[in-house]
């Protein structure tokens, strides 16, 4: 018999979390060969979701709690899972539901039927998504796609199953500034897709709002490519190589008469305000890069436990 975990990051989720354990522990008693448990990651959080999810614990011993000593944010809560997951399959997901646990039985079968070593779930429709983040979600995925070395599946989630294999090369990561998704796709293996249609959020609101999206697609870029960098190099070189050109169409001007250019403080403005973005947004790109350095060379821990029950 194989055993699964589920494991299930959460912060401020009171209005569904004990939903969302009675929709998963349904799907778990249902399952046939398969010996299954839940770990919920508290990340956290400010509501009563430790309360309940004490009392959860409480009353299931198959039901794992880890509490945070603070919020360490979604992607630390996801690899505390993967770190104290001991089981033969885990299938990853999020607590409000937007992705159906009753899946489940179908990532199993998939993996089973093609021996594969993930099963990423990938969305068809995103049912009470506003267009706006529909539309910034499908532009981030495919460039990321152009920008990084590595590919990644269009239009995934966390959501997805994986074996142990997996998860012991995960636990083999020791960069702070995790992009899960990414990491699993770099890792390799057989990776195959599964098609669903992602549901609405059951109750609360959403944990990634436009500032955390977008703090998100930047540790997803950087960590994964180089060709920020790249691009401010070619980026510089062709401003050098213009103002080549420019200086000598002025100098021949003067000499052979065809320009009659003067100095202005319109041109001088423009100039001066040009090349000043041109070096702030080098300077920010390589700035970013060292940031990245600063945080993984202190080596603090990814996350403090504050309490594991069960």
């Amino acid at each position: 018999m194989k055993t699964l975990s589920v494991i299930v990051p959460c912060f401020n989720e009171e209005a569904v979390i004990a939903v969302t354990y009675q929709r998963i522990k349904k799907v778990l008693s249902e399952l046939n060969n398969v010996s299954g448990r839940i770990i919920f990651v508290n990340d956290g959080s400010k509501d009563k979701t430790r309360e309940i999810l004490s009392e959860i614990a409480a009353e299931d011993p198959s039901a794992q709690v880890i509490h945070f000593s603070r919020n360490f944010g979604h992607q630390k809560a996801v690899t505390a899972g993967i770190n104290y997951c001991k089981s033969d399959l885990a299938v990853i997901i999020d607590a409000d539901l937007q992705d159906p646990p009753e899946l489940i039985p179908e990532l199993l079968a998939k993996q089973e039927a093609q021996q594969a070593n993930v099963v990423y779930c990938v969305r068809k429709s995103r049912a009470g998504e506003s267009k706006f983040k529909l539309w910034s979600a499908k532009t981030f995925y495919r460039s990321l796609n152009k920008l990084s070395e590595v590919q990644f599946p269009l239009d995934t989630g966390d959501f997805r199953l994986i074996d142990a294999r997996v998860m012991r090369e995960f636990n083999r990561f020791k960069e702070k500034g995790k992009y899960i998704r990414g990491i699993i796709s770099w890792i390799g293996f057989k990776q195959v897709p599964f098609y669903y249609e992602r549901e609405a959020r059951l109750a609360g609101e959403t944990k990634y709002p436009l500032k955390k999206m977008l703090a998100f697609a930047s540790t997803a870029l950087l960590y994964f490519s180089k060709k920020p960098l790249m691009m401010v190099v070619s980026l510089g070189f062709t401003v050098v190589a213009f103002s080549i050109i420019m200086a000598l169409w002025y100098a021949l001007g003067k000499i052979f008469g065809y320009t009659n250019a003067e100095s202005g403080w319109t041109s001088i403005m423009i100039i001066v305000i040009f090349f000043g973005g041109i070096q702030l947004l080098t300077v920010g790109v390589l700035g970013q890069y060292i940031g990245i350095l600063f945080d993984e060379v202190k080596e603090r821990p990814e996350y403090i436990i504050d309490k594991i029950e069960n």
